[in-house]
């Protein structure tokens, strides 16, 4: 709890911090379209994420991350601070039983700088039959450290 206040307030002075810019600079920074390598950067992490995901492989989906990476979803600010500390078993158990694979249905930057970018997306969770569990909306906040891209943060309506 405590740790989902510190968000929240992280969050909060960001948005204050951005509210005290000029507006013609936030418009500015907004409709500013990703540089074509930022893009293709992106989008090569997420489908790395989904594959490690897709395999259930932890540590290769972990290192798609940035730590502390954050998590919000059914009402819940999840943090890790580190890789490997996330048992297995209940990873993938949050998916559903008869869950078989996801896939990305939509993957678009909304926001972008060059160090960090905002991605509107929908994921879907199939069976193996390929029929569809859900689909969910999400925003992916992506953030490049020390050279590295990594999803810093999402926020989904999966359970």
């Amino acid at each position: 709890m405590k740790t989902a206040r510190i968000v929240c307030l992280l969050l909060a002075v960001q948005a204050g911090t951005t509210a005290a810019q000029d507006q013609p600079a936030r418009e500015a920074a907004a409709q500013v379209a990703p540089d074509a390598s930022v893009e293709a950067d992106v989008m090569q992490l997420l489908d790395a994420y989904m594959d490690a995901w897709n395999q259930a492989e932890l540590a290769a989906w972990e290192r798609t991350f940035h730590f502390p990476h954050y998590r919000l979803a059914s009402g819940k600010m999840a943090v890790l601070d580190r890789a490997g500390v996330q048992p297995v078993p209940r990873v993938w158990d949050k998916t559903q039983s008869d869950w078989h694979r996801s896939r990305w249905d939509r993957r678009r930057i909304v926001h972008a700088s060059n160090d960090k970018v905002h991605v509107d997306t929908q994921f879907t969770r199939l069976r193996a039959d390929g029929s569809v569990i859900g689909s969910y909306d999400s925003l992916y906040i992506l953030t490049k450290e020390d050279g590295r891209w990594g999803v810093k943060m999402r926020s989904s309506f999966a359970q």
